[in-house]
């Protein structure tokens, strides 16, 4: 989980496991936690008990009772027996994050062995002044303790972005103190930071930096299939969204592309929501300078480029690194831009109404842009979207609208009712758009325009004047 600290606005993040009994009660657990605004370095928190509820709509609220005194509130909304989405909501702090079920026989140093994509965002103090950071790269992990290299792009606000720069050999191993085999935490140095990791098995860790550098948190995803290594081996449509910041506030991004398999691009749709400022692409925008390009020096790393150009938005770049042929992080590197997100395949050439109907896990976040100061969001919920023209979605969410210094905050709500429409433009694979009511102490309405990709991920960038706030909306399995 990752967000801002209510009092100082500073970054923080953590990164933990705990036991669930099944029966709802936690048995124990254990945290790293990193808050930048509190002065003091990274500390471990450990959990004596708990409590949880989960509803048979896959919402739940989980309470971590911290050894010592006080306790940690989270509410959940499940995609599937074990993955879902987290809020923050005893109103401490504005955080969001991911619940993934571990595999505690893999917690070894011998199951993190592979090629691993990672994408670790948070606070960079290299410069001047504390600046957004994002990196994204792919590493090699050997089973014995040894990083073996990898390839890495680090945009930091305070410079110009790196391009590919080589990740030298380092090490990494499981806490010996019963910490490695109870809950699957372990230490890794990787490009001169330190980081702290939670294993979930072996095809993905959870980390966060613990160094005097800053502060960045995130997965690492072991590299699976076919990945490209020239351009002739990525072809086909693909749905995209970052968030981060821009040169002037908050910015989130949501479009998609088709590659050709020589190097073009086309067919290209893109939102903008820049500080509360819209703008919308289509493919008769008058868009030019449209390429990308697989890394065929750093080959195999998964890494791409993807750019184009429109007179609106100037040249607008991203980075990405393929963690399977479908599948890979982000980051943006468009001039001004710190941002990072999400690259999914969009393999259907129409979506229809029919085609989304379902249950849905969602989650998102962003900035409400009120006066006299802005403050940070965070929702996670469920629907049931039908296919109905009108009226086709119904949902519960809670939500967490948390201000600097208590200026206007609004604090937590939970089980708030949520309903709306989804209009589908075109054959669904461009811009379509959501219209979601949201109840609580003072209703409101979001506007979102959406993309839909393969698995039925939906991605989600308010289009509204008065907030920033994206996000996921994935269907739920048992």
């Amino acid at each position: 989980m990752s967000g801002v600290d209510q009092t100082s606005g500073a970054f923080i993040a953590r990164v933990g496991s705990f036991a669930a009994d099944g029966q709802g009660h936690i048995t124990t657990g254990l945290e790293d936690l990193l808050d930048l605004g509190s002065g003091s370095p990274a500390s471990q928190v450990t959990f004596s008990n708990g409590t949880y509820q989960i509803q048979a709509n896959g919402r739940g609220l989980i309470v971590l009772n911290v050894t010592g005194g006080g306790s940690l509130q989270l509410s959940a909304s499940l995609q599937s027996s074990n993955r879902g989405y987290l809020v923050q909501s005893d109103g401490l702090a504005s955080t969001n994050g991911t619940l993934e079920l571990q595999t505690p026989l893999q917690f070894s140093g011998n199951a993190i062995n592979g090629k691993y994509v990672f994408d670790f965002s948070g606070l960079s103090f290299a410069g001047p002044t504390p600046s957004p950071i994002s990196l994204i790269g792919q590493l090699g992990a050997d089973g014995n303790g040894n990083v073996t290299g990898g390839t890495m792009d680090v945009n930091d606000g305070a410079f110009v972005p790196t391009g590919p720069t080589a990740l030298t050999a380092s090490t990494y191993q499981l806490d010996t103190n019963g910490n490695g085999t109870n809950f699957g935490r372990g230490t890794m140095t990787l490009a001169g930071r330190t980081f702290a990791f939670y294993i979930v098995d072996a095809t993905r860790l959870e980390l966060l930096e613990e160094d005097q550098q800053g502060g960045s948190s995130g997965p690492a995803i072991l590299q699976t299939g076919a990945i490209p290594t020239t351009n002739a081996g990525f072809n086909g449509s693909f749905a995209f969204l970052a968030r981060g910041a821009r040169t002037v506030g908050p910015n989130a991004r949501v479009g998609r592309f088709t590659a050709d398999g020589s190097g073009g691009i086309g067919t290209i749709s893109f939102h903008e929501n820049n500080d509360g400022n819209n703008t919308q692409l289509t493919p008769s925008s008058g868009i030019s300078s449209t390429s990308y390009a697989i890394d065929t020096t750093n080959a195999g790393s998964g890494r791409g480029t993807f750019t184009f150009h429109s007179s609106s938005l100037n040249t607008i770049t991203y980075v990405f690194y393929l963690y399977s042929p479908t599948r890979a992080v982000i980051q943006d590197v468009s001039a001004g831009i710190v941002a990072h997100g999400t690259m999914v395949s969009q393999s259907a050439t129409s979506i229809t109404a029919t085609d989304l109907a379902g249950n849905y896990s969602f989650s998102w976040s962003g900035v409400e842009l009120a006066q006299p100061a802005s403050f940070d969001e965070n929702y996670t919920g469920q629907y049931a979207q039908t296919t109905a023209a009108t009226s086709s979605i119904a949902g519960v969410t809670d939500y967490a609208q948390l201000g600097l210094n208590t200026i206007n905050t609004n604090g937590v709500t939970l089980n708030a009712g949520i309903s709306g429409t989804v209009t589908i433009g075109g054959d669904g694979t461009q811009n379509n758009t959501y219209k979601i009511a949201i109840g609580g102490p003072s209703p409101f309405t979001v506007n979102f325009v959406a993309y839909f990709a393969d698995n039925g991920i939906v991605l989600m960038v308010c289009s509204d004047g008065n907030r920033t706030t994206a996000g996921i909306a994935s269907p739920q399995t048992q």
